[in-house]
């Protein structure tokens, strides 16, 4: 069955209603409970009051009691009768059938449980129950309160006592004939007719209890079975406590009467609580009955008041409706002031700023905000529409060289203006309407070149490079750009946008990394970059495994031929794939960070080797390589100190040789790393000098002791006489700074004699020897003869050059 809308809950005219009846009822439920709560404090506070009351009737019951009791007590102590029995202290043992008599007679008239009586020395005499001694030695403590006048002092308490376990009200008197000879006691066992008495005043129910191992119900105003219930409920510590008998709820007080040792006797006072709060209950059902009517009529009046909001919600919605199906020319009109006209004139505003922002919002999906190339998404789709009409078609992906750096140095909004110029370049060389130019993000382009076959893409590629090679002009700033570029092609590489992307981007920086330019992709790279990966991660085992090696490669003095040092290399023996180059594993190392923890393994086998080379006698100078990571690591020269002092070698057997490249990343921090490193007395050394991008000043700078000539120079120079020129031209000037030049690829008898006359002092290569293991190193050594080079014949042009 179909419920009204007001009783909707889906709809928000049922929840106005329900919200508005939810919040009526929680309003009245809770001052309900309040009031609930409120008649329960106060029947709580009333009846605590009550049974403090009670407490203090009883114990004047049991006063008044004990008084009436004492008088009677002294009507038998005065009694002539009584006091000839007893006579004037002589022959009263004889007279102690009679005494008991007197004894029993005077107790029953009066309901005594016990009546004794003692001589002066508090001695029984007689009783009217055997085993009464208990009662005798309660004597000494009361005898003390009373006279021989015959009278006594007011009673202050209610005079109980517990004998046997039992309590008793107990009354003491003198006999004076007229000079004192002896003592009556009585004792009365506590019944329920000072309770009753109670019961009548008060209207409260008490128990008499006895607390020893258990409690016990000794007498009471209630039925025998309710006084055995109320027994394990008891709380004795005196405060009000929650009991239930029979069903009915009460508040009881438990007071102590007296105690003996372990056994203490006490009453309890009870007070109805249900009986307390039941007047109050007919005006909380009055109140109920309140709340229901107030239910009702608030229901009955919410109900249009509620329809009056949702109404034109409901025409908003058909209006959104409206918007979502792109009908964004139907005006949206509420004349009204409030919060829902508010609301209309805001979903108009909203109707006229999507119409506006349509055209945007599509611009901004499919193009490159800031260059106003296409973007990822819209070549995506062009690519897939080639891919889907079988089509060949040739994807170029283009990253831009030290783009970083540009960021870096110039700042972020010279980099955007970058980005302009270049996509403007790209944009005059690409194909048109046969192809499509779009920014996949940062520095990285993509061309696609439709109908085009891998001829057509390097073609298209070298285009770019060359036209790349003309500097570009930003803010009377001139820039310098190369770029690597991948091509993935079509059917060839794949047939699927994501896959030509990946691929073309493989192919990219492969070709960044070989600096060639540009690329194909070759499925070689797919595995190569995988298992590049692998061998990362196995690297980093590789240390903990001994798995590395250290390799030594001789540096020989070109006028003596003398060995006077060595470079340290390491190698990398895999227990599965045998030695594996440098070149595969030390790049991502750098990369990693991962460089220096080999650099760290590299300078502490190095002192080992060292340490050998003094032991043996050996002058030898040992050369490390340091990358990037470790100059702008400010702990490098502490960390090198502590090593080779544990080894026991000097820094002067060392020397650390930097690539230009890797001073100029931070010229500031390897600055101070380099200076830290001299004063402890490290040669240092500039590598592959030549080849990077250092600068005359920051060389004359640098704390450094040697140069070391790249060997590309060194391999060309016999048939380049340029190469020759710049050979000679770097040992000039590394002489006239006081360092020391050292030629890397010597690998002719030819090339030794052409440096030597160039003045070069020190030469490494395979003509001297290939790096070889340490420990063949030492073997190697001694049986090196410098190789005799007279012989060798220079053309006329380089012997110019001496």
């Amino acid at each position: 069955m179909k419920l009204p809308r007001f009783l909707d809950l889906r709809r928000l005219e049922g929840r106005i209603v329900a919200m508005f009846l939810g919040l009526l009822l929680a309003v009245q439920l809770i001052s309900f409970a309040i009031i609930g709560s409120s008649i329960e404090r106060n029947a709580e506070a009333s009846i605590s009051t009550q049974l403090e009351t009670g407490e203090r009737l009883h114990r004047r019951l049991l006063v008044s009691e004990a008084e009436k009791r004492s008088d009677a007590a002294r009507v038998l102590a005065s009694d002539y009768g009584f006091i000839e029995t007893i006579g004037k202290g002589e022959g009263v043992q004889q007279d102690v059938p009679t005494i008991i008599d007197a004894l029993q007679n005077h107790g029953d008239r009066i309901g005594a449980t016990v009546v004794v009586y003692a001589d002066p020395q508090q001695q029984l005499v007689a009783a009217t129950r055997p085993k009464a001694e208990g009662f005798v030695k309660l004597l000494g403590a009361m005898a003390r309160r009373a006279k021989c006048r015959g009278s006594s002092e007011p009673i202050q308490g209610p005079n109980l006592v517990i004998v046997g376990d039992l309590p008793y009200q107990v009354v003491a008197v003198p006999v004076c004939t007229p000079a004192p000879n002896g003592w009556v006691l009585m004792a009365f066992a506590l019944d329920d007719a000072s309770l009753q008495e109670l019961k009548q005043f008060s209207r409260l129910d008490s128990v008499i209890v006895n607390n020893g191992p258990d409690w016990q119900a000794l007498v009471s105003s209630l039925p025998k079975a309710a006084a055995q219930e109320l027994a394990p409920q008891i709380a004795a510590d005196g405060t009000l406590f929650k009991l239930t008998l029979a069903g009915e709820r009460l508040r009881g007080r438990y007071i102590s009467l007296v105690r003996e040792g372990s056994h203490e006797v006490g009453a309890v006072f009870l007070r109805s609580f249900d009986e307390a709060v039941a007047p109050y209950r007919q005006l909380q059902w009055s109140l109920l009955g309140l709340t229901g009517a107030g239910v009702a009529l608030f229901a009955v009046l919410s109900i249009p008041f509620a329809r009056r909001i949702t109404e034109p919600i409901k025409a908003l919605a058909e209006s959104a409706k409206r918007l979502g199906r792109g009908d964004y020319d139907t005006p949206i009109e509420r004349s009204s002031q409030d919060e829902v006209g508010a609301l209309a004139r805001a979903f108009e505003a909203m109707r006229v700023d999507i119409r506006s922002r349509e055209e945007q919002v599509h611009r901004l999906a499919f193009w490159d905000p800031l260059t106003g190339l296409p973007n990822r998404e819209q070549f995506s789709q062009r690519l897939q529409e080639q891919l889907d009409a079988d089509k060949p078609c040739a994807v170029l992906m283009l990253d831009l060289d030290r783009f970083k750096h540009v960021n870096d140095v110039l700042g972020h909004g010279f980099g955007d203006k970058l980005l302009c110029s270049v996509a403007e370049r790209l944009g005059q060389l690409s194909p048109g309407e046969r192809g499509m130019l779009a920014r996949l993000g940062g520095d990285e382009f993509v061309l696609l070149l439709e109908r085009a076959d891998a001829k057509a893409a390097l073609a298209m590629a070298q285009t770019i490079l060359t036209d790349f090679e003309q500097p570009l002009h930003i803010e009377d700033q001139t820039v310098d750009i190369g770029a690597g570029i991948g091509i993935a092609l079509s059917p060839a590489h794949g047939q699927e946008v994501g896959l030509l992307l990946s691929r073309a981007e493989l192919a990219m920086y492969s070709a960044k990394r070989r600096q060639c330019g540009s690329m194909i992709y070759e499925a070689s790279l797919d595995a190569g970059s995988q298992e590049s990966l692998s061998l990362l991660t196995e690297l980093r085992r590789a240390i903990e495994n001994d798995e590395l090696r250290l390799f030594l490669q001789p540096k020989v003095d070109l006028k003596s031929g003398a060995v006077i040092s060595a470079e340290a290399l390491v190698r990398w023996e895999h227990p599965q794939r045998g030695l594996v180059p440098p070149m595969e594993f030390i790049p991502f190392a750098e990369q990693t960070g991962f460089i220096r923890q080999l650099t760290a393994w590299v300078l502490a086998e190095s002192a080992h080797a060292l340490k050998l080379a003094q032991s043996q006698g050996v002058d030898l100078r040992i050369s490390v390589n340091l990358s990037t990571r470790d100059l702008l690591d400010q702990d490098l020269p502490a960390k090198i100190e502590q090593l080779l002092a544990g080894y026991g070698v000097t820094p002067q057997g060392l020397c650390l040789e930097i690539t230009e490249s890797a001073i100029m990343d931070d010229p500031q921090r390897a600055l101070h790393t380099l200076e830290r490193l001299s004063e402890m007395g490290f040669k240092l050394s500039i590598d592959d000098f030549g080849t990077g991008y250092s600068s005359l000043a920051y060389l004359k700078r640098l704390p450094v002791n040697e140069l070391k000539i790249d060997k590309s120079f060194v391999m060309a120079m016999e048939n380049d006489l340029d190469d020759a020129k710049i050979v000679r031209s770097t040992v000039e000037l590394a002489h006239n700074l006081g360092l020391t030049v050292v030629a890397e690829g010597v690998e002719t008898g030819k090339a030794w004699k052409l440096l030597a006359e160039l003045g070069c002092d020190e030469g490494q290569g395979y003509f001297i020897s290939r790096p070889m293991p340490s420990s063949k190193f030492f073997e190697w050594l001694p049986r090196w003869k410098a190789p005799d080079v007279s012989g060798e014949r220079l053309d006329t042009a380089f012997a110019d050059l001496g």
